[in-house]
This record gives C-alpha cells, sequence and structure tokens, in this order.
C-alpha cells in the first residue's frame, strides 16, 4: 500500500487510511466478481456511464459501460472459471479519486498444481460517488517476461 503522492505536492488533506482500506476492499470485490462470474456482483462495482473504460489484454480498448458489460458478459459465458492470485498491490487515493496498481497471476481451473497461466499488470481507478467507491478504468496487460532492470 502507497500513500498519496498529492500530500508531497502540498495538499493539505493527505488520504485517510479508512479510504486506503475502503478501496482495496473494493478492488478485493472485483476480483471475487470477476472469479465467481457474478455479471449482477460485477456491474454493482462499476459506474454506469459512458466515460468508463476497460481494457482486457489483447482486446481493443473498450469505452462506455454498454460495451464494458458485455465484455463481461462475453467472459463469463466462456465457461472456464478462473482464480486470481494478487501481488504487488498498491493503492493511492487522492480526494475523490483512486487507483490501485497490481499484479493478476491468472491460474485458470484446470491446473490443479497451482501453476500460474500468465501474469497481467492491472490498473483499476475508482472515483467516490454518494460515498460508494465505483470503478471507472480497468486496464490489463500481459506480463512477457520479468526483467530486472527496474527492480
Amino acid at each position: 500500500m502507497t500513500g498519496d503522492p498529492s500530500a508531497a505536492a502540498g495538499n493539505p488533506s493527505p488520504p485517510s487510511e479508512s479510504d486506503v482500506h475502503a478501496v482495496l476492499e473494493v478492488n478485493r470485490e472485483f476480483y471475487r466478481a470477476f472469479e465467481s462470474t457474478d455479471l449482477d456482483a460485477m456491474s454493482d462495482l462499476w459506474e454506469h456511464s459512458d466515460r468508463v473504460t476497460c481494457v482486457h489484454p489483447g482486446w481493443e480498448p473498450l469505452q462506455g459501460w454498454a460495451k464494458v458489460s458485455a465484455s463481461w458478459m462475453a467472459l463469463f459465458s466462456g465457461g472456464q472459471p478462473l482464480q486470481f492470485i494478487i501481488t504487488d498491490e498498491h493503492a493511492s487515493v487522492s480526494g475523490d479519486t483512486a487507483w490501485v496498481a497490481l499484479e493478476e497471476h491468472l491460474v485458470p481451473g484446470d491446473l490443479s498444481d497451482g501453476r500460474s497461466a500468465g501474469t497481467v499488470a492491472a490498473l483499476n481507478v475508482y472515483v467516490r460517488v454518494g460515498g460508494r467507491w465505483l470503478m471507472v478504468a480497468h486496464h490489463g496487460s500481459g506480463i512477457a517476461s520479468r526483467s530486472s532492470t527496474f527492480d
């Protein structure tokens, strides 16, 4: 978990720990909905507007709730459940906007030995609306290989 860099830029009100914890919990709800292929739960987590965007690994960017919700319906009807092992989760909050950067280690249902089928670098963006944190962007990008260049 990381702090808010805007505090260093002179923002007089750094995020509260409760805001950071709330965003992390909503982020975990996102992955629970994904793993359980629960379209209703996934829908409840997103803002339903034209400004939402989603980039699934290997897909073209999707803009607007109609296209984003259709993508979840297509993914959930695929039949193969996924399990996510989340690592390197870092949340930041600035006012009513928050983002979580993390790695998704995908474990398809047919890999009984727990091996990861692939790793995706993900960025999830949330906005606070009426006291609730709602997702407005999800971007997942496959990680081809590890490099110690930036460690």
